[in-house]
């Protein structure tokens, strides 16, 4: 049983920051992006030390050497670091594996 959660957890991990890297990637080509209060928007960064992407009101994820998390509005978020994975759904629950 522990070996099937395990599955649904990265299966929802993997899912958020796909979904997170895919939506940032289109949103990162409009330069005239402007938050509602004027200022540019941040869609994402990148370093030695690890990369961030978001869309303003929208999916967002980041990733670095002690692990990486993801998560949607209203949807689905998780983590996942060397130790373990944690991942939550709206309305059914949360589910953490590891330390």
């Amino acid at each position: 049983m522990a070996l099937k959660a395990v599955s649904l957890a990265s299966v929802l991990l993997a899912g958020a920051a796909a979904v997170s890297i895919v939506a940032a990637s289109p949103a990162a080509a409009d330069p005239g992006c402007v938050n509602p209060d004027g200022s540019p928007c941040s869609v994402g960064t990148a370093g030695p030390n690890g990369a961030s992407g978001s869309i303003p009101g929208g999916p967002g994820g980041t990733a670095g050497p002690g692990g990486v998390s993801g998560s949607i509005p209203n949807g689905p978020s998780g983590s996942a670091w060397p130790g373990g994975a944690t991942g939550c759904i709206p309305y059914v629950g949360c589910y953490s594996v590891g330390r």
